[in-house]
């Protein structure tokens, strides 16, 4: 026998049983979407991998270690994209949006690739939904991206499980004020500190703050805060924030560790994290990042978005036992010895033309084994036809659920299925 060949580690079939959990996910995001007026968004699943170096950051995890990238037969380096947010931003700047309008409220769904080990929730392919409002500099539009989130999270029925953790990480004037604070504050550990943080510590130490190694987390528990280095252009920016976040009803918690290490970010940084999913428990991590259309050759236009792992929504339903019921067929088609195929398949049809959901037997079973069938795909109702019931135009309709069987003309099917 030929030896049969396993899915990619890190990767996963949707099944299925299981599929109905994405899509009530899925309508649920996009409805979502639709009332805050924010327009989808398809960006290739490849793209040029200069992109997400310069759009991502060529020392972070991701760039260095963690993306499937190759060369194709041109000799171009492509990768398969590990975020979206550097892809949405290619596309705006090269279809010319800020020829169409001044602001664009964009959002995006699909899979992205990253080769970390996997665990529970995180895979090498996985699936996110985001935003990036591009265009707006001013504070409203942070605090409307957040309450978007929020509010898809209150239509999951999750919001009471999550915490809103935000911080400013400030202009280039604050982060600047803060970075020599922090150093001088970190220089008498700086033996102590674990290796990454050692080299972060010159190039780069706000991403100290956000080390995961318990040794630097220990160090820097008293560090200098940014919020105390705000210029009053940031300050006045994230006290209108968190106002107005506030004013929507929507709870948040000061993280001082919540930090983005790279240049092009500013202002507002934030994190949804959930109390269900242990350790791994962030969902949801967006923030403003003013600088990143000029750096990947637009012009100076300020955005701010996030990004949310589906499979981590799919967790947090699963630890909250919220039920999903899956989607039922309205009619099984029971057809006995006797019958023309052809007769049944255009009784069928003309069924789903008018908007029920139908089956049938493909398998040519008993009628024991065509009803077993019809419960296993918990169908409301059967239709038996033999050749009597063939010849005067009528089926014999039986409710699954509570036993009761009458003989209905073809015609008359539909109309009763759709009231019960």
């Amino acid at each position: 026998m030929a030896q049969i060949i396993q899915k990619i580690k890190g990767t996963n079939d949707i099944l299925p049983s299981e599929i109905h959990r994405w899509h009530h996910v899925e309508e649920v995001i996009r409805q979502t979407m639709e009332e805050f007026n924010y327009k989808e968004i398809r960006t290739p699943i490849f793209e040029r991998t200069e992109l997400f170096s310069r759009g991502v950051g060529e020392t972070t995890d991701i760039v260095s270690k963690e993306m499937y990238s190759f060369t194709d037969m041109g000799g171009t380096s492509i990768t398969l994209r590990p975020e979206l947010t550097a892809s949405v931003v290619r596309s705006f700047i090269q279809n010319q949006f800020t020829q169409i309008a001044p602001l664009h409220k964009l959002w995006y769904f699909g899979p992205q690739f990253r080769q970390e080990r996997p665990q529970k929730g995180r895979y090498r392919q996985f699936w996110q939904v985001g935003v990036e409002a591009i265009g707006s500099p001013n504070p409203e539009i942070d605090a409307e991206v957040i309450m978007l989130y929020y509010r898809i999270l209150e239509k999951l029925g999750l919001h009471k499980d999550v915490i809103l953790k935000i911080n400013s990480i400030g202009d280039a004037e604050s982060r600047e004020a803060h970075k020599s604070a922090l150093k001088e504050f970190l220089a008498p550990r700086f033996e102590e500190l674990s290796a990454i943080s050692q080299e972060r510590f010159e190039k780069n130490p706000l991403r100290i703050l956000d080390s995961k190694n318990p040794i630097d987390q220990e160090i820097v528990r008293d560090a200098p805060h940014i919020v105390d280095y705000l210029s009053p252009a940031s300050a006045e920016h994230y006290q209108i924030v968190l106002n107005t976040l506030d004013a929507l009803g929507v709870p948040w918690e000061q993280d001082h560790k919540l930090v983005r290490g790279l240049d092009y970010y500013t202002h507002t940084a934030f994190e949804f994290t959930a109390s269900t999913l242990g350790a791994q428990n962030a969902i949801c991590g967006g923030g403003r990042y003013d600088k990143l259309v000029h750096q990947l050759g637009g012009g100076d236009i300020p955005a701010i978005g996030w990004g949310s792992g589906i499979e981590r929504l799919l967790l947090m339903l699963e630890e909250s036992e919220t039920q999903l019921e899956a989607p039922v067929v309205d009619v099984f088609f029971v057809a006995l010895p006797g019958t023309d195929a052809a007769s049944v398949m255009k009784i069928v049809m003309d069924w789903r033309n008018q908007g029920i959901k139908v089956d049938m037997d493909y398998l040519r079973r008993s009628m024991k084994a065509q009803m077993r069938e019809a419960n296993r795909q918990n169908a409301r109702f059967v239709a038996i036809m033999g050749g009597d019931e063939m010849e005067k135009r009528v089926v014999q309709l039986k409710n699954l659920s509570s036993g009761e069987q009458e003989e209905l003309a073809w015609s008359d099917v539909v109309g009763k299925v759709k009231i019960n």
